[in-house]
Parts: C-alpha cells; structure tokens; sequence
C-alpha cells in the first residue's frame, strides 16, 4: 500500500545529454553527485521534518517525505558504494542497504543551471550490476531457481514465486516459513498480503461500471458521493483523476493515521477522518501517488453499485478470474494459509502485527496467492474481466509518473529496458509484491514475500530482466 511502482520517487526526464564519463570509488564533485551526497544524508538521519524540507527544496516537483523515510526504515539506510556514471547533472551509482546488503541502482539528474535541484530520481533494486543479457527460456528458469535459492538461504527472501506463459505454469516454487515460530514452510498456495495491489482490483470495478453506463470516467466524486464533507474538493476532482493519482486528494499516512488507525475499518471511517481537508494542487496538474484516492474509488464503486466494496470485487472480479484464494477480510479473522509478515529491526524479524491496519480495502491491504495472481493476469488479458478497449484502457500509461514509467487506471504501463510490462507492486513492512505482465512474450511473473521491500522486487525485477522478450 506504501510503496510506489518501481520505488520512483521522483521524476521529471530533462534532455538529451552527452555521452558519460566513468568514475569508481567516491562520488564526484559535480552538481550531481553533491545532490546524491546530501540525499544520502537525509534518508540516513530518518528525520520527518529533515526530509520535509529537503524535498521541497531540492526537487523541481517537490514530493512526498514519507518516501524518504519508508526507505530509511526498510533499506536500515543506504551505503554509497560506486559510480557507474558521472557528468555535471547526472549520476548514476551504487549503492548498499545496510539492513540486507542488496544493491540499489540510483539515477539522479539536476536541472541544467543552478541551484541544480532534482529534475529525476529513480532507485531500482537489485540492478547495480552490468546489464543483463536475456536468456532462453529454460536458461532464464534455472537462473531464477539458483537465485531464489540463494536468496532463501541468505534469509532475504521468503514467500512464492509463479512464471507463467500461455495456458502453462512453467515455475512454482516456495521458500522460506509462513510462521517462524511455529515453524510452517511457505508452499505455493499460502496466502500473502498485497499491500497496493488491490488498486488493480479496484480500477477494473471501476471500468465495469463505466461499461454497464453506472459511472463515467469524467464523472465528478460529488455526483456519485454527493454528501462528501469538502463539497469543493468533490466537485472539482474527476474519477479520471482519481485512477491516475492526479487528484491532489494527498495520501492516508502520515500522524492522522497513527492516530486514528484504530478506528479506521470502513471506507466510511477513512471518509471522516480525511473528508474535511482540501487539495494539494490543482486537479490534473500532476502526479502524487495517492492511497486515498483510491479510497475514494471505493466508495464511489459502493454508491454506484449498491454493494460493498468487498461484495462487488468477490463477485465481479475475483469469481470471474477464478480467484478462490483472495479477498481483505478484517484483521482478527480466522484465514487459513496466511502468512505471518515479518519486519526487520535492529535484533531480527519480527511480526508486523501492530503496523496492519484494521482491514484492507480498495488502496490496497487484501491478501492472495501467486496462483491466483496469475489467474488475475490470464482473466484480464483474456477479456473476461472487461471487453477488449477497456482492458486497453484500463492497462494503459496515461501520466508519467517515472523515466519510463507511466501509471494508467490502477496499472503501471513500465518499460524495462525496451520489454512492455504491465501490472502492480505492493509494500509495507513485512510485506511485499510484485505482478509483471508482458503483453508481448506473454510472460506472467508473480512474486509474494512476507518481508520487508523489496525481498519480492529484486526477485521480480531478475526475472524480468532474463526471460526472452518474445
């Protein structure tokens, strides 16, 4: 629910530059590298006020702190550790998370004069090494077993992996313990919990009742949620708007949901606690990955349909996929095959218990298996979910929210390194999950892990990178 798609955290791409130079060792003195070095600084400290000023005033779109600060917590901090490449107001580099040793790429630019603030920034885990070369299928298998393995037994990486093509799973595989205490293996059919994922969920509802003319996409929140506290705010912001994270309706977490998270159950409850604030900018102008925006689609898919949202989803879209192992029941709930997550602090893994919220909903919060993920995957693309436009639609990039990361109705539209991907990731502590659909090769990989980001990433984004393009 807290992550954004391929960690971007922020992005405006500038021009074309010259070739790079190369460097090793320390980072450069160059606008560039001076704006990582403080960067660095401020995500080590872990401080909320810190962070707050720096990305107001060291980014050209200012964006949220409590992305700095969700990766200090989940990274332990970052470790610079090379450079790959290096001009005035780029900077490419490695660097290490102190809590699990993996390797993050970092690309940084600046604004081509001073004061040099941020134009792009952009982490992907695991891919600080040389650029991979694809693999045949089969070579691209054993490649993800020897890695995954090797991962498990390192304990970074614990939950299940699916690659599908077609009609045909072609890797199940498993690791790690849904339970450690009670000593419960993982196997490919446990349960894990999705965090964001459910945003896919949520914008086909949103789609079906658009094709069954119940909604429009340019439909105001007022005219389906008419009795919103902000009528302003109501009547300005489009469900387009909400789809695409361009609302300005700004995000659930932060103090007010500490403080309220125990009474926050209902979509309702969400409504009370955040319904009175205004916009953070002008609807439509750009991009801010927004949760409870999605929370808002929600409850427009129960004023629209008569059903709760849970209701809607399990009869729409999780029956018609086939999805039996699926759904965000309140916490407290007896599920079967659920794993436990688990969190990393200074003395180990512990359960993320007290960090879950009350229920899941249509931001994110439910839970799945990677099975059921892939029968998602084939449901869509087969079109028994939404007609064949829609799917298009729906799955489409309409903003950019990243170098060449655009975000569509509740669906990253990625490019990895010239391979179309689409689908969701998901993070919190102790949870993490990655689905990736290459319209293409007809590839699926889905990834579930019960710790922390981005143990499911780094998986996701090695198979990604190896599986042939066609």
């Amino acid at each position: 629910m807290r992550s954004h798609i391929l960690l971007v955290l922020a992005a405006l791409c500038i021009g074309i530059t010259p070739p790079p130079l190369r460097s090793q060792g320390v980072v450069p003195e160059t606008p560039a590298g001076r704006r990582l070095n403080e960067w660095l600084a401020v995500v080590n400290r872990g401080d909320a006020a810190d962070a707050a000023r720096f990305q107001q005033d060291a980014f050209v779109m200012p964006r949220d702190p409590q992305g700095m600060l969700r990766l200090r917590q989940q990274s332990g901090g970052l470790v610079f550790d090379r450079t790959q490449e290096s001009i005035e107001t780029k900077i490419v580099a490695v660097v290490n998370q102190r809590s699990n040793g993996g390797s993050v790429l970092v690309t940084l630019e600046t604004e081509p004069t001073a004061p040099y603030r941020i134009a792009r920034l952009e982490l992907r885990p695991g891919e600080a090494g040389a650029p991979v070369s694809r693999l045949g299928e089969a070579e691209a298998l054993a490649a993800t077993l020897a890695e995954a393995e090797r991962r498990a037994s390192a304990d970074r990486f614990s939950g299940a992996i699916l690659i599908g093509r077609g009609d045909t799973v072609l890797f199940e595989r498993a690791y790690g313990f849904a339970d450690r205490e009670g000593h419960i293996a993982n196997i490919s059919d446990t349960k894990f919990r999705l965090g964001s994922m459910n945003k896919m969920f949520t914008a086909v509802a949103i789609a079906q009742l658009a094709e069954t003319g119940k909604l429009a996409f340019s439909d105001s929140l007022a005219k389906h949620v008419p009795d919103y506290p902000n009528k302003e705010l109501a009547t300005r912001v489009t469900i387009d708007q909400l789809l695409t994270h361009t609302a300005g309706t700004g995000d659930i977490f932060g103090p007010e949901y500490v403080k309220n998270r125990g009474r926050l159950r209902n979509l309702s409850d969400y409504v009370a606690v955040y319904g009175s604030r205004g916009l953070e900018f002008e609807p439509g102008s750009r991009w801010s990955y927004s949760n409870y925006g999605f929370v808002l689609l929600g409850v427009i898919i129960e004023r629209a349909s008569g059903q709760s949202y849970y209701d809607y989803v399990r009869e729409h879209v999780y029956r018609p996929a086939g999805m039996s192992s699926s759904d965000s029941f309140p916490e407290g709930t007896m599920v079967p095959g659920l794993a436990i997550g688990y969190m990393k602090d200074g003395t180990g893994w512990k359960p993320n218990t007290d960090t879950l919220p009350l229920r899941g909903n249509s931001a994110g919060g439910g839970h799945s298996t990677v099975g059921d993920l892939w029968r998602f995957s084939r449901a869509l693309r087969g079109y028994k979910l939404l007609n064949a436009p829609d799917t298009e639609l729906v799955t489409t990039g309409k903003v950019e929210m990243g170098p060449r990361a655009k975000y569509g109705y509740g669906f990253g539209d990625i490019d990895e390194n010239g391979v179309r991907s689409l689908g969701h990731n998901g993070g919190a502590p102790g949870m993490n999950a990655e689905l990736k659909i290459y319209p293409r090769s007809g590839y699926v990989v889905a990834v579930l892990a019960n710790l922390d980001p981005p143990a499911a990433t780094e998986i996701a984004n090695f198979i990604g990178a190896r599986l042939p393009a066609n």
